[in-house]
């Protein structure tokens, strides 16, 4: 394989400021006798111009997309997720309203917050950064949501329209993300065999759910995979398409590929590296370096799924709006 006319562009400002790939960049976005890369960022700025579209016209009719987002605690990832999300809201014309909630902050001071938002006619959009403190109930607290707001698609009665195929539900943004990678890459899922490693509530089982259904964007046959699985090599080597989200550092190697295959990796590790700036690097659930050279296609980290998640909760902000109308 090679770098060529396949491989994602980045387009826009910021992707544009990347400094140039050398063979000792260590970037998963450079190209050396590697697989087609699927760019994340730059499929991301495709929907936010169809998104910009969208918010002008719900503006023209009065209504202004808001979304909220409650942090409780100081972890420190949370904390940066935030602030992606509030900046893109920021960028897009969004209403953006940010709690900060302290760590002490009771599950009772949660629930009352989570009403008034749920009461509040500016805001369309409510997500509640996971996880929360170990004394908060979470699940207790999506279920207080009001299902017509919950954009993280977490609800039962969003889940239920997800196995029943109601398009008016709210699909969790990961997997929502990742079938817009496939679909914006030209990927043929209808008919593929696609393995999906793992089983959470987050990413394996909405996925496989979303990935089955009966519509022109889906239609797979879907095996979902974990940690007690047998022969789980030679299941993940029958597949066209892999979506990895099993949360263990660069677990799926070269053998669990077969040439050709599409390699969707959802996951994101910190390593140590004493050789990084920072003392650490980032890296999927996918061995890229050894994976890329048999993959048709495959997704990097960062600059894969990532930028997806956020841009699916836009859009699920945006439609929360639109069907409020």
């Amino acid at each position: 394989m090679f770098c060529g006319a396949h491989i994602a562009r980045p387009t826009g400002t910021r992707l544009q400021q990347k400094p140039a790939c050398t063979p000792t960049t260590g970037r998963q976005d450079c190209c050396f006798n590697m697989a087609n890369l699927i760019d994340g960022r730059a499929i991301a700025e495709r929907v936010y111009v169809d998104l910009r579209r969208e918010i002008a016209e719900l503006k023209a009719n009065g209504v202004t997309p808001g979304l909220a987002v409650v942090l409780v605690g100081n972890d420190p990832a949370s904390r940066a997720y935030v602030r992606s999300k509030d900046k893109m809201c920021r960028e897009l014309g969004l209403h953006s309203l940010k709690l900060e909630l302290p760590e002490s902050t009771t599950q009772a001071e949660i629930l009352s917050r989570v009403e008034e938002l749920n009461a509040d006619s500016n805001i369309h959009g409510i997500l509640v950064q996971s996880p929360p403190p170990a004394h908060i109930d979470e699940a207790a607290i999506v279920r207080a949501l009001d299902p017509r707001k919950d954009v993280d698609g977490f609800h039962l009665e969003n889940v239920a329209k997800l196995v029943l195929d109601d398009p008016s539900g709210f699909v969790p943004c990961t997997p929502l993300g990742v079938q817009r990678l496939l679909i914006e890459s030209k990927i043929e899922v209808n008919g593929a065999h696609i393995v999906v490693l793992g089983r959470s509530m987050i990413v394996g089982k909405p996925l496989a759910l979303l990935l089955m259904q009966k519509n022109a964007n889906a239609n797979a046959t879907v095996t979902v995979v974990h940690s007690r699985s047998r022969d789980l090599a030679k299941v993940t080597r029958s597949a066209d398409i892999i979506v990895a989200a099993i949360g263990r550092a660069e677990f799926v190697k070269a053998d669990h590929v077969r040439e050709g295959a599409v390699v969707i990796d959802v996951g994101i590790n910190r390593v140590d590296d004493a050789a990084g700036e920072r003392g650490y690097r980032l890296v999927g659930d996918v061995a890229f370096d050894e994976v890329s050279k048999k993959a048709g296609a495959i997704t990097p980290v960062p600059g894969g799924v990532g930028p997806m998640t956020i841009a699916m909760l836009m859009s699920n902000t945006v439609k929360a709006a639109r069907q409020s109308l």
